[in-house]
């Protein structure tokens, strides 16, 4: 019988990738969208984990407006923290194992390298700290949860999302040759979505647990990363760097977030393929 997986967030750039890699490895997948489950709702979850028996939970759900959250913050507490508290209870019920996906801006960025697993956390506002609430409810449920932070994630489906990706949001600007100002003092690991998936999957396979970074394996500006898309596209742009000064959110974000992938590599998971070969691989997609 194949092994029964669930992917919560089914529908988004990384739950599509995720139902796709489970299924060429032969798993019978049940992937929900928030119009088919939500899981804020403790006693739905329960229930259809109960019915579907998993091996498995991949949680790739998200709420990640993160300016809006500071006008809203129990929305993303709800979705980020609560709902993961959800998803663990039900897990233990069921003897599944839960992969859940956070992210680097549990991180302050003032420490001036990439992040290791080890390295203390330090939210910055309302998304990050319901982001870390996540991780902690699932670690406070589960003896053997599996976390992977990664940073700005990016991957084919972001075509047909309703708030896109970076890629997607610079190319269209471009098209509407209107002028792009991308901050040059932040940074970050950009992680293409189905290498993301494969190595999350492959963490569930290993049968290992803990905090893992899968981050896109270099760190870059924004700026940088904006004219490599443009560079891999042939596309002509203009394109000017700016700055946190000139740029202001409505969030604090993290400067320096890139993350270190530590734990992948100790444990000799496939690396991330370089940044470059990553768009170029999006950009195929196309």
């Amino acid at each position: 019988m194949a092994k029964r997986i669930v992917v919560f967030g089914s529908s988004g750039q990384l739950g599509v990738e995720l139902c796709a890699e489970l299924k060429r490895r032969g798993c019978e997948v049940r992937g929900f969208e928030r119009s088919a489950l939500d899981i804020s709702d403790e006693e739905k979850v329960e229930r259809t984990l109960a019915e579907i028996d998993p091996l498995a939970v991949f949680n790739s759900a998200a709420y990640n407006q993160v300016d809006v959250a500071e006008r809203e913050p129990l929305a993303a507490y709800e979705a980020n923290a609560l709902a993961v508290r959800n998803i663990a209870l039900a897990c233990r019920q069921n003897d599944a194992r839960l992969i859940h996906f956070s992210t680097d801006y549990v991180f302050d960025g003032r420490l001036g390298r990439p992040y290791v697993e080890t390295d203390s956390t330090h939210p910055l506002g309302a998304y990050a700290v319901s982001k870390l609430a996540g991780e902690l409810y699932a670690q406070a449920y589960l003896e053997r949860p599996i976390i992977v932070r990664t940073s700005g994630v990016f991957g084919p489906r972001g075509r047909h999302t309703a708030r896109g990706n970076f890629p997607e949001l610079m190319l269209r600007l471009a098209r509407e040759g209107k002028p792009i100002r991308v901050v040059e003092d932040h940074f970050a690991s950009p992680t293409y979505a189905p290498a993301l998936a494969a190595r999350s999957i492959d963490l569930l396979e290993r049968n290992l647990e803990g905090v893992f970074h899968i981050g896109g394996g270099e760190p870059v500006s924004w700026f940088d990363f904006a004219r490599l898309i443009f560079e891999k596209a042939g596309v002509s742009a203009n394109l000017t760097p700016t700055n946190e000064r000139e740029y202001r959110t409505a969030a604090n974000r993290p400067k320096y977030s890139a993350l270190e992938n530590a734990r992948m590599r100790a444990h000799g998971i496939t690396p991330m393929p370089p940044l470059s070969e990553a768009v170029e691989a999006y950009l195929a997609s196309r």
